[in-house]
């Protein structure tokens, strides 16, 4: 897989933006960092690449390790990242990028200085135009759902045509398409190719066949 790069003003020159690795990037929570490899090689298998381990729980960076370690063919990144000293972790893990929920000027620093692609969250359009005035143009919209979903986005596509989305929050099978299909998305995140009974009993191989499915929108 080659370089992963995004429109944040990261350095280096983008030729790659992560919002086109796939349709669907799996938003991963790992309690078990044992779990990890073979839930990426059930995700990448199936034809999505770009994995974002949350840090929600103390398996996380282990977690992030492990894929980056044992799973080539994955790109794996860091998200619900809040403070710098969760990108120097994350970095350190072997993130090849990193989320947020939100952002801050002190979390939009470290962000840039770790070199890596983000996508910084948002949900307002002040958001957006501040983001795009430092050069950011990739972001992730959190929480899609409530923060008015594709009919939101869709009014942003007019006024704002160089800001492109990753929805995540309350994205799911049956919604995913509609996001999709606005010129402003480049992929979305979600969890649904990530059952909780799945993922209790090891059935790696319906996480494969869900990501296939989740592969295989387009818009």
């Amino acid at each position: 897989m080659g370089p992963v790069t995004s429109t944040s003003p990261s350095p280096g020159s983008p030729d790659s933006s992560l919002l086109d690795l796939a349709p669907v990037i799996p938003v991963v929570v790992v309690h078990d960092a044992a779990d990890a490899v073979p839930m990426a090689r059930a995700l990448v298998a199936g034809g999505l690449p770009a994995i974002e381990v949350t840090f929600r729980t103390p398996a996380a960076a282990d977690a992030i390790r492990a894929i980056a370690d044992e799973v080539p063919d994955a790109v794996v990144g860091a998200g619900t990242v809040l403070t710098p000293e969760q990108v120097e972790t994350a970095v350190a893990a072997g993130s090849r990028f990193l989320v947020t929920p939100g952002w801050t000027d002190r979390l939009l620093g470290a962000l840039d200085a770790s070199g890596l692609p983000y996508l910084p969250g948002v949900s307002t359009t002040s958001e957006v135009v501040a983001l795009l005035e430092r050069g950011v143009e990739e972001m992730k919209f959190f929480p899609a759902e409530a923060a008015g979903g594709t009919a939101y986005l869709k009014a942003l596509a007019s006024p704002l045509p160089r800001a492109r989305f990753c929805p995540t929050g309350g994205v799911n099978a049956s919604n995913a398409l509609g996001y999709l299909s606005l010129p402003n998305v480049g992929c979305v995140g979600g969890t649904w190719m990530l059952p909780p009974d799945a993922l209790e009993a090891g059935d790696w191989a319906r996480v494969e066949s869900l990501a296939r499915e989740a592969a295989a929108l387009r818009r």
